[in-house]
């Protein structure tokens, strides 16, 4: 069974190794640049699972199916690429702030308890005894979720190609999409059958659209052929959310050097990265409509100058980067899509994953797999 992945971040590349698992696929990734230069780059890798509000049904099931599988699969791929992925398991403190509404932390706590995951409620003494750089009158304490976890976006991703590479999948990168073959079946349900692209046809059996905000004019591509019940229907919009942040290096590491877990409070992640190196971001900006939204200065700087009011230490940092990307969020409806593509019987979405694109990818990879699982059950 030939499946073509269009797009080649890191939910195109995640679902080509999942689906590289199985002998009897043959796949193909096709994506108009290189790979890490869209949504993925515009990501700093933290894995807030445990420590999220979601509890229950999909949005806690996705998150929780992704964190046991990222403990698996970091030493996974390591083995088989000979490559050290940078995963820092020192877990997450979120930071508790006098003027701002908490949830109930502590019927979280008992949830993530009976679920298998771990919380800590920490006053302002043990916070200061763990992290000492966080020194903010604002800040009253502290939850501690040492199961969540951060990686780097990049190498996991660069990783995931070259493992899939070794399995047999094809990846034909700065490649564009000029078209799609597709037929009515008897079903009334369409069918993809080839995509055509500069580089000649490929012939299908299924397609997995993954191409993050590339992925609105792909599937409005696809719609033009589509069965008379749905051909009215909007395919999924996606719009972008701007993420900026900046990487700074300090004289020494900030706090304990032996404990450096990633901080977060009032939306701003201080993640360090090794070697006096930390990202401070990331904000998150919406355009007006559609259209691309340009980095603003002015925001960015307000998050560097709440992040030093939490850690005054960073005040003397030197900045040696900065970043902005674009992040995929569906327009009038929850994050991520994941579902077949209506009027289609063989074209999956996995798409628009917002903020978690990293933290969600293999439950995504997985979903996708039972998905093709069912498409091939039902040809034959």
């Amino acid at each position: 069974m030939h499946i073509a992945i269009v797009g080649c971040g890191v939910i195109g590349a995640m679902t080509a190794y999942e689906l590289s698992g199985n002998s009897e696929f043959r796949i193909t990734v096709i994506d108009r640049q290189f790979p890490v230069q869209g949504a993925t780059q515009a990501a700093l890798g933290v894995l807030m699972g445990a420590i999220s509000q979601k509890v229950k049904g999909r949005a806690w099931n996705l998150r929780e199916a992704s964190l046991k599988r990222y403990e698996t699969l970091v030493p996974e791929l390591e083995a088989a690429t000979g490559t050290i992925i940078p995963f820092n398991r020192k877990g997450i403190v979120k930071l508790c702030l006098a003027d701002e509404e908490q949830p109930d932390w502590d019927s979280l706590i008992e949830t993530r308890r009976s679920q298998g995951w771990r919380l800590e409620r920490w006053d302002l003494t043990k916070l200061r005894q763990h992290c000492p750089q966080v020194t903010s009158p604002r800040v009253v304490g502290a939850i501690y979720s040492p199961d969540d976890r951060q990686l780097d976006p990049k190498t996991l991703t660069l990783m995931l190609i070259e493992a899939a590479q070794r399995r047999g999948v094809q990846f034909y990168f700065e490649t564009q999409i000029t078209g799609f073959a597709s037929d009515q079946t008897s079903s009334g349900l369409c069918a993809c059958h080839a995509i055509d692209t500069q580089q000649g046809r490929f012939a299908v059996d299924a397609i997995v659209v993954t191409a993050g905000l590339g992925s609105t004019p792909v599937l409005q591509s696809l719609q033009q052929v589509r069965s008379p019940e749905v051909a009215g229907e909007k395919v999924v919009e996606v719009r972008p959310v701007l993420g900026q942040a900046v990487r700074m290096r300090l004289a020494e590491p900030l706090g304990n050097p032996n404990f450096q877990p990633v901080v977060t409070g009032n939306d701003i992640h201080l993640v360090p990265l090794g070697d006096r190196e930390y990202w401070v971001g990331a904000t998150v900006e919406f355009s007006a409509g559609a259209s691309e939204i340009l980095p603003d200065a002015d925001r960015l700087q307000r998050v560097l100058s709440g992040a030093i009011e939490f850690c005054p230490a960073l005040a003397v940092g030197v900045t040696v980067e900065q970043w902005s990307g674009l992040r995929p969020r569906p327009h009038q409806r929850p994050a991520p899509v994941i579902e077949p593509m209506p009027g289609y019987q063989n074209v999956i979405v996995a798409t628009g994953h917002y903020r978690n694109g990293v933290l969600l990818a293999p439950a995504t990879a997985q979903s996708v797999r039972s998905m093709v699982e069912t498409i091939r059950a039902v040809a034959s």
